[in-house]
């Protein structure tokens, strides 16, 4: 299972890469990988600090953090 988060993590990265800042629900649906999974793997970089995750009125916007 370690495995498969750490793939979809690398999804993840390489989708907000070239879209920038998403919601959470538009994220799930362009990643086409089972839900759990992509929250798990977004767990692990919003752990690791790779991502941001900022709670919305309905949603969660996710972008990457970009080291200054």
């Amino acid at each position: 299972m370690i495995t498969e988060i750490g793939i979809v993590a690398g999804d993840i990265w390489h989708f907000l890469d070239q879209h920038g800042e998403t919601t959470l629900s538009q994220l799930i649906s362009g990643i086409d990988k089972p839900r759990d999974n992509v929250l798990m793997s977004l767990g692990w970089l919003a752990r690791e600090g790779h991502v941001v995750v900022l709670q919305t009125e309905n949603d969660y916007k996710v972008f990457l953090r970009k080291n200054v």
